[in-house]
C-alpha cells in the first residue's frame, strides 16, 4: 500500500513483532530501503484486534498525523507512558497485506 510521507511516497509494511505476533508497520522507499518503523512493541500494554503503538517522537514526529490523514490509522484512543517516552495507541483502519521482512 502506498502513503505519502514528507512529501515522498513510499510503501506501507505490515509484519509481526516475533515474540507476540503483535503488528508491526514500516515505511520502505521506492528505492526499497528502510525509511522509518512507526510502531513500537510493548508487551505490558494491552491492546485490542487492530491496535498498535505508535512511535511519533524523535525520527519519526509527524508520521503519525500524517498516517492518521491518509485514513490509515484513526486518532489515538489513549496515550500510555513508557518510562518517559508517550506512546500512542491507534487502530489500524486500513488492511494491509503482509509482508516478508
Amino acid at each position: 500500500m502506498e502513503v505519502k510521507i514528507n512529501g515522498e511516497v513510499m510503501d506501507i509494511w505490515k509484519s509481526k513483532y516475533q515474540n507476540n505476533d503483535r503488528i508491526a508497520l514500516m515505511l520502505i522507499t521506492k528505492g526499497g530501503e528502510p525509511y522509518a518503523t512507526v510502531t513500537v512493541n510493548v508487551p505490558e500494554i494491552i491492546l485490542e484486534k487492530n491496535e498498535v503503538c505508535i512511535k511519533n517522537y524523535s525520527e519519526n514526529e509527524g508520521i503519525l498525523e500524517q498516517l492518521i490523514s491518509q485514513g490509515i490509522l484513526s486518532e489515538p484512543i489513549y496515550s500510555v507512558t513508557d518510562t518517559i517516552i508517550l506512546i500512542q495507541i491507534c487502530k489500524l483502519l486500513q488492511e494491509i497485506d503482509m509482508e516478508d521482512v
